[in-house]
This record gives C-alpha cells, sequence and structure tokens, in this order.
C-alpha cells in the first residue's frame, strides 16, 4: 500500500432516524461534528457525438410503441429494396439480402406475437408484410 492511500480518512455518519429507544431523531439536537468533506472533482458537460448533434437536431423522437417499431423495420426494407433514398447519402440502392432478413424478422414477430397483439396492431403487421413482400418478389425479378 502506498503512503497516500494508507493517510486516507474515512467518516461514518449514523443517518438512522429513530434512537435504539425508538425515539425520533432531532436533527437540530445532533452534536456530532461535521464530517470532512472533499471536493467535488470539477464536472464537465459531457460531450456529444455527431450523431446526437443530428438527434437534437431533428428534433424529439416519436415513442417507441409496436407499432412505430413494426414501421421502423418496413422503412428499413423499402431502403434496402431501393424504394426510397438512404437518409444520409440521399442515393437509393438494393440489397435484397438485408430487405429479405428484415421482412423475415417481421414474419417472426407475427409468429412470435400471435394473439398477444391488438387487432389494429395485427392488422398493421399483416398488411406491412403482405406489402413488402410483393414489392420484393418484384425487385427480385
Amino acid at each position: 500500500m502506498s503512503d497516500e492511500e494508507e493517510e486516507k480518512e474515512f467518516v461514518i455518519k449514523d443517518r438512522r432516524h429513530f434512537t435504539t429507544e425508538g425515539e425520533p431523531v432531532d436533527k437540530a439536537d445532533k452534536t456530532e461534528p461535521e464530517a470532512k468533506t472533499e471536493p467535488e472533482p470539477e464536472k464537465t458537460p459531457p460531450q456529444e457525438t455527431v450523431g446526437q448533434e443530428e438527434a437534437a437536431e431533428a428534433g424529439p423522437l416519436p415513442e417507441v410503441t409496436f407499432s412505430t417499431f413494426i414501421f421502423s423495420l418496413s422503412t428499413s426494407v423499402l431502403l434496402h429494396l431501393g424504394e426510397i433514398p438512404d437518409p444520409n447519402t440521399q442515393q437509393t440502392s438494393k440489397n435484397l439480402g438485408l430487405a429479405k432478413q428484415t421482412i423475415d424478422i417481421l414474419g417472426m414477430l407475427k409468429e412470435k406475437t400471435r394473439g398477444n397483439l391488438e387487432e389494429d396492431e395485427a392488422n398493421l403487421l399483416e398488411n406491412l408484410l403482405y406489402e413488402l413482400r410483393m414489392k420484393y418478389i418484384a425487385a427480385a425479378k
């Protein structure tokens, strides 16, 4: 152990709200000496990354619900099918493998959530899956 570590002190504070007799402790009558407090290190503001700055400029994000999650995945499929441009590059490109994988994820969600969705959520998922599968078939031709 170094000398610096041996010199560190620690303070034990009695924070009980009741005495051993069950009487409430009157904070004003406390006669215990004030504990030594070490100065708090200066807080530096967190550094924002480029992604956080962009998110702040875009405004608040929508609440995450099952429907917004499904819309997010379907938007990803449309991006990979080349139906919509990449928001970063504003260019369209096709990646049918990723589109198929995301459609498969939506299909898995449909199977795994069967019976647990509200009627509008189940209809949304069913209709989006049908539409995305048709678009995938058209893009794969």
